[in-house]
């Protein structure tokens, strides 16, 4: 008989018999290999949690007790065992989130999905608990040893580790994977973790970075330093945790259930910070995913679950892979150009440049504030960086690309892939902020190409400038074919000519607004369309260009506030040139989850809304012209 249609919720779980458990993880594997195979989404790393978040629901009582998850992309099998089992339109408009959803349930808490914050998240409620009195509530933090690579999660276990008696339990999800193998220092020590008598390592570790911690770094690495044994004689690691004021319990077979779950529960006894260290396979029990060298099929698009042969034929190239021959291309003609990511080497099309110039190339981890500093050393060094990155994580490294790599006039390119709306991965992946964020940069300067040549052109062009930060970005879809310019005033393209509007087309967006032209040349409306290519700074040709029309009309894949829309009206301003703006872009909003097309579509960028409200626009403004003149003739009758 199934056991997982009859569980509704995770005391559903409590009566269940080792034998069933064993039998309802098979079945858990076998309905996510069906489920994702069908709609897409993430399936190696839950593959690889079933056993864990079995326990994990078992041992403790949510919503009650808080279970946090970091990333919540490894939440699917939460999502199932807290009653949420239609699968059916997964990640598409309608359907479940690929990660935990308040709306969803009272047992999701986290929703962001960018890495290494779950235990700042659980440092608060473990607080709260306990300035409130809620002795009984627990707090449980998953991390995966690939989030554990990022300084978020060292700044909160720092903090963690300063209070031995407040209750916390963080599940170190160990995989040895983020998307691809999890690299640095951290994994080393984690490698060593999983050994019996690999102690040098892990020890050698501790000494290089915990002398730099506060709080509880100085006093134990000088009881490091003073040893008078050698290190793996004097050390074991779960001694090394606790000095840090975790207990440690692992590591743990993390698909033995029954040693799993008597972990947690003895964790959950304790009065104070615990790390349960649980060993994982990402891909679990589904050989493909397994044999899988790059990712472990972290995510999949939709696909014959037995041949793994994708179910929607490719529209074509993308955006990333152009970027990516490009940038082989590029290093082959100059040693200087060298590569960063964070944590994401095939995800942002590196691979062939990492394969082409394995020492020009760096991956740091889920480290991307680092990424750019480390970005302004390599400059500063005489080098020229490329840093790929998705446009949403570029929000964590501000700071660094303001105070490090602009006010020191390096030059950094900044790639960013996933820009503007990027649809299924939900609110958090959306790259709409970047080109807002980005305007008061001093220096900086942004690159939207609207097609594969531009990209190829303007890449190599942000790879020129040594004096600044440049940024290139693009979308999360097929590039299309080219669009050629009719002319080029000052840098910006000419791709369309017409009297009555300028319509400014940032990017990627450059086919909407020209069939929005098309739709308003029908009208009798005549449009010049034209992409400004670098949108940071506005050309300063544009306010003379968009003087020889009636209203002017941006159309761009960011917020409007603050974007390029916002830009050119203060250019225009400030030339004294005295026309309408009117920007098209996306609402200050988090936007659901949803396909690319549909969620433009529910925003209004689409070529027929665009033609609609420009046309209302200009019909307004003849209005208020004829009011004007029947208004002066009155009075000159008057007169």
């Amino acid at each position: 008989m199934p056991l997982l249609e009859n569980i509704r919720g995770p005391h559903d779980l409590k009566a269940l018999t080792q034998e069933e458990l064993a039998a309802l993880a098979e079945e858990i594997r076998d309905f996510l290999i069906t489920a994702v195979a069908r709609t897409g989404g993430h399936l190696g790393p839950n593959l690889g949690v079933v056993e864990l978040s079995i326990a994990l629901h078992r041992v403790f009582d949510s919503p009650t007790d808080r279970i946090l998850w970091d990333t919540g992309h490894q939440s699917y099998v939460h999502k199932l065992l807290t009653g949420r089992q239609d699968f059916s339109k997964l990640r598409h408009k309608g359907g479940l989130s690929g990660y935990p959803s308040r709306a969803e349930s009272e047992h999701d808490v986290i929703e962001n999905s960018h890495a290494s914050t779950v235990l700042g998240w659980a440092d608060g409620l473990a607080k709260a608990n306990q300035v409130q009195g809620r002795a009984d509530r627990h707090v449980v933090a998953v991390i995966g040893d690939g989030a554990l690579t990022g300084g978020m999660a060292w700044e909160a276990l720092n903090n963690i580790a300063a209070a031995r008696d407040r209750p916390l339990i963080i599940v170190v999800n160990d995989n040895e994977r983020s998307y691809a193998p999890t690299i640095g220092g951290l994994a080393n020590h984690l490698a060593t973790l999983r050994t019996t008598d690999g102690y040098e390592r892990f020890l050698a570790w501790g000494k290089e970075v915990l002398q730099r911690t506060p709080v509880v770094g100085q006093p134990l690495y000088g009881s490091l330093h003073g040893a008078k044994k050698g290190f793996k004689e004097a050390f074991a690691p779960q001694g090394m945790f606790e000095d840090l004021g975790l207990k440690y319990m692992g590591p743990i077979d993390g698909h033995d259930a029954e040693a799993v779950e008597s972990a947690l529960r003895r964790a959950r006894r304790f009065h104070g910070p615990v790390l349960v260290h649980c060993l994982t396979e990402k891909g679990r029990g589904y050989r493909p995913a397994l044999e899988d060298e790059a990712d472990r099929f972290h995510t999949v698009a939709a696909m014959d679950p037995l041949t793994c042969a994708p179910l929607i034929p490719s529209r074509g190239r993308s955006w990333t892979s152009v970027f990516g021959e490009e940038m082989v291309r590029i290093g082959a003609e100059r040693p200087e150009v060298v590569a960063l990511t964070a944590a994401m080497l095939d995800p942002v099309g590196l691979t062939p440049f990492a394969e082409a110039y394995p020492a020009r190339v760096w991956d740091v981890g889920i480290a991307e504030q680092h990424a750019a500093v480390s970005a302004a050393g390599l400059a500063t060094g005489g080098l020229h960086p490329v840093f790929a990155v998705y446009a949403t994580f570029l929000n964590r490294a501000f700071d660094q690309l303001l105070m490090d790599v602009a006010l020191h006039r390096c030059g950094v390119t900044f790639v960013l892939d996933r820009a503007g709306v990027t649809g299924t991965d939900g609110a958090s992946h959306n790259g709409m902020w970047d080109m807002s964020v980005l305007q008061v940069v001093p220096g900086l300067r942004i690159a939207a190409p609207r097609d594969a040549d531009q990209l190829r052109a303007q890449l190599r062009e942000a790879i020129d400038v040594d004096d600044a930060p440049t940024v290139i970005r693009f979308p999360k879809e097929s590039v299309g074919a080219p669009i050629p310019a009719l002319a080029r005033v000052g840098g910006m393209d000419v791709l369309r000519e017409g009297e009555d509007v300028l319509l400014v087309v940032a990017g990627a967006m450059a086919p909407v607004g020209l069939r929005a032209a098309e739709l308003l040349a029908e009208r009798g409306i005549g449009c010049t369309v034209v992409d400004p290519r670098w949108v940071k700074p506005v050309d300063p040709g544009l306010p003379g260009l968009a003087a020889r029309h009636r209203v002017v009309a941006v159309v761009e894949d960011n917020v409007r506030s603050g974007g390029v829309g916002a830009a050119v009206a203060q250019a225009l301003r400030d030339a004294d040139v005295d026309l309408p703006v009117r920007t098209f872009g996306i609402p200050e909003a988090f936007l659901p989850h949803a396909k690319r097309g549909e969620l433009l579509a529910d925003i209004g960028l689409t070529p027929a809304e665009i033609a609609g409200r420009i046309g209302a626009a200009l019909a307004r403004i003849d209005v208020s012209r004829a009011d004007g003149v029947r208004a002066g003739a009155a009075k000159e009758s008057q007169g």
